[in-house]
């Protein structure tokens, strides 16, 4: 599949082949955004809902489940711009009583999501998690830039046989 060159509609995009490098800056700038904000937990996901990072406490959450749920809603919200005649929606707010969640749409291929305790404040969260959209794209376009075509649509990934995705290359 290709990537989809319109982020304001994206589809299963191919997400660029990382590596370490490209791990640890990405990794880098949601650590910063965790210390700037006071949140709990950053995720960077592809826009199929695979996790491709995270920072902060992992180990409260199933991070596998939310990205999923959240790419699904960032979805949906997609639909819902479209039915009120808005281009896109490029970020949303989940509110509740002791956790709440900012995403915002990173590029084509991927959804920063923040999760925060409901002491922090939103506009905080949104501001520097808008702010940190900007260097995590940029290390994503390094990595497509580094070896275009390489880049791997997980959301055609079959999990249970990934023998394809493992074997030597000739």
């Amino acid at each position: 599949m290709q990537p989809n060159a319109n982020p304001s509609s994206p589809g299963t995009g191919t997400l660029p082949q990382l590596i370490e490098e490209d791990i640890q800056k990405l990794n880098e700038t949601l650590r910063t955004l965790l210390i700037r904000t006071g949140a709990t937990t950053a995720l960077l996901m592809d826009i199929g809902g695979f996790l491709v990072t995270n920072q902060g406490e992992t180990a409260r959450f199933d991070l596998t489940t939310i990205a999923a749920l959240t790419s699904g809603t960032y979805m949906a919200n997609q639909t819902i711009a479209g039915l009120v005649t808005n281009r896109d929606f490029d970020s949303f707010f989940q509110q509740g009583e002791q956790n709440s969640l900012f995403v915002a749409r990173v590029d084509e291929y991927c959804l920063l999501a923040v999760i925060f305790e409901a002491r922090v404040k939103v506009g905080t969260v949104k501001y520097f998690a808008l702010a940190a959209v900007r260097p995590l794209a940029q290390q994503i376009a390094i990595a497509k830039d580094r070896a275009p075509g390489a880049g791997l649509d997980l959301s055609i990934l079959n999990q249970a046989d990934t023998q394809k995705l493992f074997r030597k290359g000739s």
